[in-house]
């Protein structure tokens, strides 16, 4: 439940084949820079260079007040909203929402993603249809500084990466003010309780309850 392809239905991204070719999503992160300045480079006629390696989709919306740094690219139907900051390396598909408040960096949105109210994402892939309520975050790096580890109940995977935030799969839904740390990846259709500290792995059709429990979701196998 920690590949790629468990998390992830790749039609519903332009990195989509990009990503197939890593086993884990993490792996891809140090790569997500060069990546987009070579899609924005091939992307057809209906995305416009505004700036330098920063090409947005001519039915995107961008706020006036809005940031763009490069490279990033984002996605036909895509809403940047007011004092959005995309610091860069950033792909953001189409549909998605990126609210009031919210920076993003060295990220992946796929398709109809919202992280739509002061929001936090740095160094993480969002699935399908992923969304993130108010105020919940992705924490990147470790207290320490160390080495990002992927937990998964007795196994620990090694990333090599300082930095990494979270890996959402297709349709997850946190909740508000919670916090993602470090090397957290939750599988596709789980929900995270509100105001939750999350760590280690999620697995899929499964919910976050306070206190860290995860439970199945009734009639999911």
């Amino acid at each position: 439940m920690l590949k790629t392809t468990d998390l992830f239905d790749f039609s519903h991204s332009l990195a989509g084949s990009w990503l197939s070719g890593f086993p884990y999503p993490w792996q891809a992160l140090k790569g997500i820079q060069e990546f987009i300045c070579d899609l924005g480079s091939q992307l057809n006629a209906d995305y416009e260079e505004i700036a330098p390696q920063i090409w947005v989709h001519k039915t995107a919306v961008i706020a006036p007040t809005a940031f763009l740094g490069a490279p990033c690219i984002i996605g036909a139907g895509t809403e940047v909203r007011h004092c959005a900051f995309i610091r860069g390396s950033a792909l953001v598909g189409d549909n998605c929402v990126v609210g009031n408040s919210v920076e993003l960096k060295n990220v992946i949105l796929f398709d109809n993603v919202q992280v739509p109210h002061f929001n936090y994402v740095g160094d993480s892939i969002l699935g399908y249809k992923a969304h993130m309520g108010a105020g919940s975050v992705t924490s990147n790096v470790k207290s320490d500084q160390t080495p990002v580890v992927v937990k998964s109940g007795s196994e620990q995977i090694p990333t090599g990466l300082k930095k990494m935030g979270a890996m959402l799969g297709d349709y997850v839904e946190v909740g508000c003010n919670s916090v993602l740390n470090p090397g957290t990846v939750v599988g596709k259709h789980s929900n995270i309780y509100p105001t939750s500290c999350v760590r280690g792995v999620v697995p899929a059709q499964s919910i976050w309850k306070t206190g860290g429990i995860v439970v199945k979701k009734l009639g999911k196998d």
